[in-house]
């Protein structure tokens, strides 16, 4: 792969894993299996460590997926809340074991748990009380949701005992159990409303639910799984996780010490069909190295613990027979096949469409209309079609062919060489894309507009109030009040919210416009050269080509965009409306006191979150990295630092720098 096609690939793969990072912590409604995410994240990282050029702060496999939401007050951890690194076979294991061994020559053991599926959240206590409870969020910060939570029973409010610290965090899965969903999904379809599709989605959907009363009726569970504090009753993981359960907390019986990598495939074997006679849904084991000392010495990555890994159990497996295909347009203009089933139980759930993903797929499993075919629930949500049993295929059955049209729009599919997928060129006027281009436009790092969802939007424009996004800053009360699902307080919000977004600062504006390959960090890059957008509109190939992370591709799609007239009139209406296609002079510089300083972040800090140290650091002359290199002049160093960032600085003689001293540097002190 070419350096070019890299960064095109790095680039298409960040906002495919951002939108199912929405739809998993956001929405609740994943479209891909946790395997096929998976797959994804590790495409992308290997491509950032071939390619490191291209290698970003804002990037997937720098962070925490979010499930952070406006109706809720946000927090930082105490402690960052990181995800955990995925395998799914033994081999994987045995390397993890290895790495770890690599690093001690002590002995040490094991502790095996339990994946419950469902959401995870944190809990802090100071003398024994409850005092609040934070969701993952993006692992710095999470939403405050301790109303909900303090319905749940198995969370006690207040605990007692002589070993229990002053503070304390305690982590854990706010679980659904099967009978629980059976019946919240029964009753759900008894008044037409959609059911979810499973306890995970449950749980998580009914903990971001506004009404307290709604939530202690579904009957949640907790079950801990972590506890952090400066003073720890014991010096082991498992011992801790005990006496927690002692406190009154709920721990699953099933946890267990293993003193070898043996012990723990053992355990994970056993389980594998143990769990079905579970209450709760569980989708693998979690492994831990249990000396907590020995926890703090291995440290994370940018976005996982070195000390623990989740091994994910093969998902189940049933046959059918293949009905029809239709075809999907995605909001990126991705062309998604889609299997029409006959119906088939399959992991508790009648399973009707599967995903194809594209057309290799389709030819590599020599697909015919009427096949009978294997369907795999991976991840145990999306089902997707693994193989063929060729003894039921009736040879007059006819082969499952790959469009060559938008079935949305009718323009000729295109596949760019290297690519996998077809995809609909006609992006600025296909009804999918357009409808996806608004949703990013109001996304939240975007303009921020609240009230808007996909439905929302799906439902204006299916009643022609908006064709783009400038039409959303003609929208007027009396035409949302009447519309199902909205009336007058709905619709007083979403204006309100369109007419704040006015203020947003002009590197956003530029990514809210949706203009292909230019992410948030080259929208930023334009910015701070073309400083009006009338400047950008006005440039020509070579003099973009001329700023650094802009290449050909990424020039040719902005000469592209703005020689559409109807971007131009839609540019237009916008600074009408009293968007910011400029930058104010005290957005560019607040200072020099960091010229020519290349500056990396690590750890959590109490004044401001990263991205708010970020634009302080572009703000005042200097440049952020995410790698420590010999050209790092400072670390800005925060609690719970990496140990890996730490270990280089000091052998390349870096100095580490505190937030006080920080701040006393850039004057904010």
């Amino acid at each position: 792969m070419t350096k070019s096609e890299a960064k095109v690939r790095i680039e298409k793969l960040r906002i495919e894993i951002v939108e199912h990072n929405k739809r998993y912590y956001i929405l609740n409604q994943p479209s891909i299996s946790d395997f096929e995410y998976d797959i994804m994240l590790n495409e992308l990282d290997t491509l950032e460590k071939k390619f490191p050029e291209f290698v970003n702060e804002s990037s997937p496999t720098h962070r925490v997926g979010s499930d952070i939401t406006k109706e809720f007050e946000q927090y930082e951890h105490r402690y960052p809340m990181l995800s955990l690194g995925n395998t799914y076979n033994e081999e994987e294991l045995r390397e993890f074991d290895n790495r770890i061994r690599k690093v001690t020559s002590e002995s040490f053991e094991y502790v095996c748990e339990l994946k419950f599926d469902g959401a995870s959240i944190s809990i802090s206590y100071k003398d024994g009380v409850l005092i609040r409870a934070i969701t993952r969020g993006d692992g710095n910060k999470g939403d405050d949701v301790t109303l909900n939570v303090k319905t749940i029973k198995s969370i006690p409010h207040k605990i007692t005992g002589k070993t229990i610290p002053d503070e304390f965090v305690i982590r854990g899965e706010i679980v659904m159990r099967r009978a629980v969903f059976d019946r919240l999904n029964e009753d759900r379809k008894n008044a037409d409303i959609a059911p979810f599709a499973n306890p995970r989605n449950a749980a998580a959907g009914t903990l971001k639910l506004l009404d307290p009363k709604i939530v202690a009726s579904r009957s949640l569970d907790c079950m801990i799984y972590f506890l952090l504090s400066e003073n720890l009753p014991f010096s082991s993981h498992f011992d801790n996780l005990k006496e927690a359960s002692g406190w009154g907390f709920m721990v699953a019986e099933s946890i267990r010490k293993c003193s070898n990598i043996e012990s723990v495939i053992e355990f994970i074997f056993h389980w594998e069909t143990e769990r079905k006679n579970l209450p709760y849904d569980t989708d693998g084991v979690v492994v831990k190295v249990n000396s907590v000392r020995l926890q703090g010495e291995l440290g994370f990555t940018a976005k996982s613990p070195r000390w623990a890994i989740a091994y994910k159990y093969k998902a189940e497996e049933a046959t059918t027979r293949l009905l029809s295909v239709t075809f999907q347009i995605g909001r990126t203009g991705n062309v998604t096949p889609v299997a029409n089933l006959e119906p088939v139980l399959l992991s508790g759930s009648t399973v009707k469409r599967a995903t194809l993903h594209n057309a290799d797929q389709i030819a590599l499993l020599d697909l015919h209309l009427n096949d009978m075919v294997f369907v795999e629930k991976g991840g145990e949500i999306i089902p997707k079609i693994v193989g063929v049993d060729h003894s039921f295929r009736n040879e007059t059955s006819k082969m499952v062919e790959f469009i060559t049209n938008c079935p949305e729009c009718g323009t000729p599919l295109v596949r760019n060489e290297g690519e996998a997928n077809h995809f609909c060129p006609n992006y600025l006027h296909c009804p999918p894309q357009i409808k996806g281009r608004i949703e990013h436009f109001i996304s939240r790092k975007a303009m921020d507009i609240d009230g808007l969802g996909e439905e929302t939007i799906d439902l204006l424009y299916n009643k022609n109030l908006i064709r783009n996004v400038s039409d959303l800053y003609d929208l007027q009360s009396e035409q949302l009040i009447p519309l199902e699902r909205l009336g007058e307080k709905s619709a007083s919000n979403i204006l309100k919210s369109i007419k704040q977004s006015v203020e947003t600062p002009y590197p956003r504006v530029l990514f809210a416009l949706g203009i292909r390959h230019v992410g948030e960090t080259v929208a930023k890059t334009i910015s701070n050269n073309f400083t009006t957008i009338d400047d950008l509109i006005n440039a020509d190939p070579e003099q973009l080509k001329d700023v650094n992370e802009i290449g050909p591709k990424i020039a040719s799609s902005i000469i592209a965009y703005f020689s559409d007239k109807e971007n131009i009139e839609i540019i237009r209406r916008l600074k009408l409306a009293g968007i910011k296609f400029y930058y104010d002079a005290h957005e560019i510089t607040t200072g020099n006191t960091l010229n020519n300083k290349t500056i990396v972040i690590s750890g959590v800090f109490l004044k401001h979150s990263r991205d708010v140290y970020k634009e302080l650091i572009e703000k005042n002359g200097g440049k952020n990295s995410t790698s420590v290199s010999g050209s790092t002049s400072f670390i800005l160093a925060g609690n719970n630092m990496g140990q890996s960032k730490k270990d280089k600085a000091e052998s390349l003689g870096i100095p580490l720098m505190s937030e006080t001293e920080f701040l006393k540097i850039i004057g904010e002190d």
